[in-house]
């Protein structure tokens, strides 16, 4: 086996089909690449959590922080 295994996906609704169709052709792609790429960063995605809660603790809250952002834009 090379690493890849088969996923079958039922009762998609024609409407996401759809915009899948449109992203593929806009990527000059398949609908079958499109949807790897999509599932791929989902997966990735699924360790946030986990690499968020092992982060050290700053003690800088909310408010400073967008006080921070508005000053940057200022």
């Amino acid at each position: 086996m090379d690493g890849m295994r088969t996923l079958y996906v039922r009762n998609v609704p024609d409407d996401v089909v759809e915009r899948l169709e449109q992203l593929a052709a806009r990527e000059g792609s398949s609908v079958n690449a499109v949807v790897v790429k999509e599932l791929e960063g989902l997966a990735r995605r699924t360790r946030n959590a986990e690499i968020f809660d092992a982060m050290p603790s700053t003690d800088v809250g909310t408010d400073e922080i967008l006080a921070a952002i508005d000053a940057g834009r200022r």
